[in-house]
């Protein structure tokens, strides 16, 4: 077969493939979404399905406009760096209702706080975010922790702290796909500059207060003492038998 008719053939099937109907495509992605337990990106989907990146991309927009459209208990949003299945907030109270089953899962007024300083000023040490908080937040950070909101992020260099940052968890939570569509908070939050000299009090040992000097004892001889015994000396060191 001469080069020509190889890429004639080659075109056939290119051409054959691009005519396959879009809704062929979306079956297959809705079938990937619904496994997803984390947002799945645009790349991953297109390499799953075989399919060029912008039509999976043009797919997956129109099922959202679609699921919207037909006024679905679901829609299809792309947070958090991934596309994803989620609830509509119009059907929020029902599914709240049927996975706390009455427990209450919230978050604190503290943990919610801990949270916004983690996010604002990551990545952050335990220590600083107590320092703006004004309260231990060891407690606070271990819940944040399980639950996935917060991660580790390496070591200070000064102080060899552990520092923590948000997750992509965090961001599908609050519904945005970067830490840059935060709102504009930061500015309202102490500067760490101005925490150094708080920081420093918290971590410096507390002062050892100076005992006075024993009064000298007039030496005087036992008529029992110990030939191995120096003056003044104990046996052993010094310390009090219990």
């Amino acid at each position: 077969m001469s080069e020509t008719e190889v890429e004639d053939v080659a075109a056939e099937q290119s051409e054959e493939r691009l005519a396959v109907p879009l809704t062929a495509l979306r079956p297959a992605l809705e079938a990937l979404l619904m496994l997803a337990d984390q947002p799945m990106e645009t790349v991953a989907l297109a390499t799953a399905v075989s399919y060029p990146v912008d039509e999976v991309t043009a797919a997956l927009s129109a099922l959202a406009e679609e699921y919207t459209e037909q006024g679905r208990g679901f829609d299809l949003r792309n947070v958090g760096g991934g596309w994803r299945y989620y609830t509509r907030d119009e059907y929020a109270a029902v599914v709240e209702a049927y996975v706390l089953d009455g427990q209450q899962a919230r978050l604190t007024q503290a943990a919610l706080e801990t949270l916004a300083v983690v996010a604002y000023k990551q990545p952050v040490s335990r220590a600083r975010v107590s320092a703006i908080r004004g309260v231990n937040v060891d407690g606070v950070m271990r819940t944040l922790l399980a639950r996935g909101l917060v991660e580790e992020a390496g070591q200070d260099h000064e102080t060899q702290a552990n520092l923590y940052r948000t997750t992509g968890y965090f961001l599908e939570r609050i519904g945005v796909t970067s830490l840059d569509e935060l709102p504009e908070l930061a500015p309202y939050l102490p500067d760490m500059a101005d925490l150094e000299d708080e920081l420093a009090e918290m971590v410096a040992p507390p002062p050892v207060a100076s005992e006075p000097a024993p009064e000298p004892e007039h030496p005087h001889t036992s008529p029992h003492a110990s030939p191995h015994s120096g003056d003044g000396t104990e046996p052993d060191g010094g310390t009090e038998p219990t």
